[in-house]
C-alpha cells in the first residue's frame, strides 16, 4: 500500500491511494496507524469511502509532526564518501561505523512544498536524495538477522544541507535543520511492497539535469546494519524515519562546486518508492 497524509479543512488527514485516486481512511493519523502494526494496516486495506483525485488535494509529509528529529546516516555510499573527503582535503577511508546525526522536526517539510531559503543565513544550500525507513515497532539492540521485522516501510527524503553552517559549526546537526530542509514522501509504501530495498535506483535532477544516479546496492551500510547500530543501547519508536544516506554527486564536491539558488526545481527519486518535487524559494 501507498499511503499519505493530506491537508483538510480540519487538519491532516490519512488516505490510501489507489491508482491516481485516494480512499480516505476515518479517525486515523499515520502514527497512529503505524502504532497499531497489522489492525492500522487491515483498516486501511478496508478503506471504502469515496474516492478522491489525489490531484485535488495538498499532499503533506506522510508523518508531516514526527515526535522525534529524523535520523541520518552520513557518508554511507562508496562515491560520497570518497567525494566528501577529496572536496574537505582529507584521505579516504571507508567509514567503520555508521555516522549518525538528525535533523529537527521543524525541517520536515511536504513532498512538492517550497524549500525555504534565506540567503542572509545560507549562500551553500546542498541537495541529497535519500530512501528513508520508516519503523514500525518499539525495538532495542535488534539484531541484523531480524532488523527488517521492525520496518513499517519506505518514503523518499531531500536532506537539504547548509553547506556554510555544517562546516562553520563543525558539526551537522545545524547545517542540516534549517526550516523546511527536509522535503518527504510522496507516501510511505509498505514493506511488503518493496521486494528489496537494496535494489532500488535512486536519482537526484536540479532544473531537468541529473546530479545524482546510483542505486540502493551501494550503500556501505545496509539497512539492517543501520538498525542494528542505531539501536544499540537506545529504543526506536514506530514512526521513527531514518534517512540512509545519499549517493555521490552532491553540489559543494563538484567542481566548481554547484548551490541550490531561488527558482530551482530539485527532483528526488527513488524507484518503486516515489518522487518528490520542490522548488526553492527565497523568504
Amino acid at each position: 500500500m501507498r499511503l499519505i497524509s493530506y491537508q483538510s479543512n480540519t487538519g491532516p488527514r490519512l488516505g490510501v491511494v489507489r491508482g491516481s485516486d485516494f480512499a480516505p481512511i476515518p479517525d486515523l493519523d499515520m502514527l497512529r496507524l503505524i502504532e497499531m502494526g497489522e489492525a492500522g494496516l487491515k483498516q486501511a486495506r478496508a478503506a471504502s469511502g469515496s474516492l478522491l483525485p489525489l490531484n485535488s488535494v495538498t499532499l503533506l509529509a506522510p508523518l508531516p509532526a514526527p515526535r522525534r528529529n529524523v535520523f541520518c546516516i552520513g557518508m554511507n555510499y562508496v562515491k560520497h564518501a570518497k567525494e566528501t573527503a577529496e572536496a574537505r582535503g582529507r584521505e579516504f577511508k571507508l567509514p567503520t561505523h555508521p555516522v549518525f546525526f538528525t535533523k529537527a522536526t521543524t525541517t520536515v517539510n511536504g513532498p512538492y512544498a517550497d524549500i525555504p531559503v534565506d540567503p542572509k543565513i545560507s549562500g551553500q544550500m546542498d541537495w541529497e536524495a535519500e530512501l528513508a525507513v520508516v519503523i514500525g515497532q518499539p525495538g532495542k539492540n535488534i539484531s541484523r538477522q531480524n532488523a527488517l521485522d521492525y520496518v513499517f516501510g519506505y518514503t523518499v527524503v531531500n536532506d537539504v544541507t547548509a553547506r556554510d553552517m555544517q562546516d562553520n559549526h563543525i558539526q551537522f546537526f545545524k547545517g542540516k535543520s534549517l526550516d523546511g530542509a527536509c522535503p518527504m514522501g510522496p507516501w510511505i509504501v509498505t514493506r511488503d511492497e518493496v521486494k528489496d530495498p537494496h535494489a532500488l535506483p535512486i536519482r537526484c535532477s536540479v532544473n531537468g539535469t541529473l546530479k545524482q544516479n546510483s542505486v540502493t546496492n551501494d550503500l556501505i551500510f545496509d539497512i539492517p546494519a543501520i538498525i542494528e547500530w542505531l539501536s544499540k543501547g537506545m529504543t526506536l519508536l514506530p514512526g521513527d524515519v531514518i534517512a540512509t544516506g545519499t549517493p555521490g554527486g552532491v553540489g559543494f564536491a563538484r567542481n566548481p562546486p554547484e548551490f541550490l539558488k531561488p527558482g530551482d526545481v530539485v527532483e528526488c527519486e527513488v524507484e518503486g518508492v516515489g518522487k518528490i518535487r520542490n522548488q526553492v524559494v527565497a523568504v
